[in-house]
């Protein structure tokens, strides 16, 4: 009886990832695609949006939800990118340029955000929501007025031809542009990858086993996993899987150093007054916290993230929709990071990194799935879409329901219970 509660605990906890799990089999069958085409695009949209879902855990952490306003940080990203396309600023120069002009844009904007969500506590999804469409207004004033009229741009295709306002995509490629920048640093075939990533992570093992920081058999464990891995890929048909798959090295190490950002923060003396705030406000204010100084630095620690998460986007993508590349990122990064079994309320890096692989999967076979399964592509595209909002109104509800379940214990359900009798 106790292990069928806890399979339906499981279950229930973990709904949303499961229906994600079983839609990726399902769209994966039914695509037509190889296998080793859709490893080639995971790879790729792995790279270039992870760093933006991990950019939400410390606001989830700290209490306030989903940040949907970190919408506002690519749009910081963005002002960037123009600016060092302006100067003509290229390849790493110019995106190490870009992420040290997007850091002070972005604390700028994310300190007004945590001042005006902490205006609204409890409200702050929508809150970020809202702003974020707020924003968008005072970016468009931005591009299509400011820049190119008041501020002359003079490089050649920035401007609307016969107009003014900044054209419709920036192009980044080119001599002076910074596409690849981080990406073609490094780039190494699979196979490769996991040989030298297993190496190293074996190595750390046998260190930290010697330095008595984890138990031998743990330590036994992971080697031999890791080795197994690595036997793996001297089988010819599971290396073909990702014969077309080249992998950013330097990119995947950005990102793997966000996540070890994220853990030594939550380990400080910050890192636990954000989570005490996201437990119980009441109870850190009485603990001598104060409240909306750390609710402030979370959020801003977010939009400066999400802002470099922007630049690592784009940077691969070699342009962006100068009006529209930012709208969807909170939207995105925030059914991502629900997909991979996160709530409103927790969130880990290990959630994050397999909602982005869930997410993005779905994204890449839900086209061709849909014109096999109905005859029609846009089916698909439109189940994506749907999909995104769902996900997010699923996570709402279950966090809803989950709350009024632990309010109302089985003693007060009897007692009404009772008082009906």
């Amino acid at each position: 009886m106790d292990k069928s509660k806890d399979i339906r605990t499981i279950m229930r906890d973990n709904a949303v990832t499961i229906m994600f799990v079983i839609l990726c089999i399902i769209g994966l069958v039914f695509s037509g695609q190889s296998v080793s085409f859709v490893m080639y695009e995971l790879v790729g949209r792995i790279s270039r949006n992870a760093f933006l879902v991990l950019a939400l855990i410390i606001p989830i952490i700290a209490g306030m939800g989903i940040n949907f306003a970190v919408t506002i940080g690519a749009m910081a990203a963005q002002i960037s990118a123009l600016w060092i396309t302006e100067w003509q600023i290229p390849g790493l120069t110019g995106f190490m340029a870009a992420i040290a002009m997007t850091l002070p844009i972005a604390l700028v904007f994310g300190f007004l955000i945590g001042k005006l969500l902490n205006k609204m506590k409890g409200q702050e999804m929508i809150g970020g929501l809202i702003l974020g469409y707020f924003a968008n207004g005072l970016y468009q004033l931005l591009f299509l007025f400011i820049f190119g009229n008041i501020i002359p741009l003079n490089t050649k295709g920035l401007v609307i031809q016969g107009s003014t306002g900044v054209a419709n995509t920036i192009n980044l490629t080119g001599d002076k542009g910074i596409k690849y920048a981080l990406d073609g640093i490094m780039r190494l075939p699979m196979h490769e990858t996991v040989f030298w990533a297993c190496g190293i992570a074996a190595l750390v093992a046998i260190a930290l086993m010697a330095l008595k920081k984890i138990e031998a058999k743990k330590a036994i464990k992971i080697i031999v996993i890791l080795a197994v891995l690595v036997g793996l890929f001297f089988i010819p048909a599971v290396r073909d899987l990702f014969v077309l798959t080249n992998v950013p090295i330097v990119t995947l190490l950005v990102i793997f150093l966000l996540c070890l950002f994220n853990n030594a923060l939550l380990k400080t003396r910050l890192g636990q007054q954000f989570r005490a705030v996201g437990q119980n406000r009441v109870v850190a204010n009485a603990a001598g916290i104060s409240v909306d100084t750390i609710r402030v630095i979370a959020i801003m620690i977010s939009t400066v993230l999400a802002g470099w998460g922007q630049l690592i986007f784009v940077q691969n993508m070699g342009s962006f929709q100068t009006y529209g590349a930012h709208e969807q990122v909170g939207l995105y990064a925030g059914a991502a990071i629900l997909v991979g079994g996160a709530s409103i309320k927790r969130a880990t890096n290990g959630q994050a990194i397999l909602g982005t692989i869930l997410f993005h999967l779905l994204f890449i076979v839900a086209p061709s799935a849909g014109k096999n399964i109905f005859g029609d592509a846009a089916v698909g595209e439109y189940f994506r879409v749907f999909i995104s909002y769902g996900v997010i109104a699923m996570a709402l509800v279950m966090h809803t329901w989950r709350g009024a379940v632990k309010k109302k214990k089985p003693g007060e359900q009897d007692m009404s219970a009772v008082e009906k009798g």
